[in-house]
């Protein structure tokens, strides 16, 4: 990728993906999933809060140098963190990580975890990442709904 030859307001970052900016009023096209696979992503994510009780929520994206540090850093600022579970995926480090908070750590345990990511594994490594995370939303929340 040669960066003379991008449009203006992109660059090449240091992990070789492609950022760009984007001009308010403009169409944009170019989006990583579409509105089917958002919606789809969104109906299991609601789903899954809605049976269990436990607010469940995605991150796809760079997770820093070290990811567990980089999710451990986020964790914190997602929606009702105290009674939730976060599903961090950052395709760049083929790093899949899962945190939840003190108030459903009783219920969202090592083991429920482990299913999510082994659920969500088969489909990242064909690259889908929607169907992964949609897979690992399911299995947890049918994990957790069963205990």
């Amino acid at each position: 990728m040669i960066e003379a030859d991008l449009p203006v307001g992109s660059v090449v970052t240091a992990s070789g993906r492609v950022s760009s900016v984007h001009r308010i009023g403009d169409p944009y096209d170019d989006l990583p999933f579409s509105v089917d696979e958002l919606v789809t992503l969104d109906d299991a994510l609601t789903d899954a809060t809605r049976s269990t009780k436990v607010r469940f929520n995605a991150y796809i994206g760079p997770l820093g140098e070290d990811p567990a540090t980089g999710v451990d850093e986020l964790f914190p600022t997602t929606p009702e963190a105290e009674r939730s579970v976060l599903i961090a995926v950052s395709p760049n480090q083929r790093a899949v990580e899962v945190r939840s908070g003190k108030a459903v750590a009783d219920r969202v345990t090592d083991r429920v975890a482990q299913l999510g990511v082994t659920a969500a594994v088969s489909s990242f490594g064909e690259a889908n990442l929607i169907d992964g995370l949609v897979s690992a939303v399911r299995v947890m929340s049918a994990a957790i709904a069963a205990r």
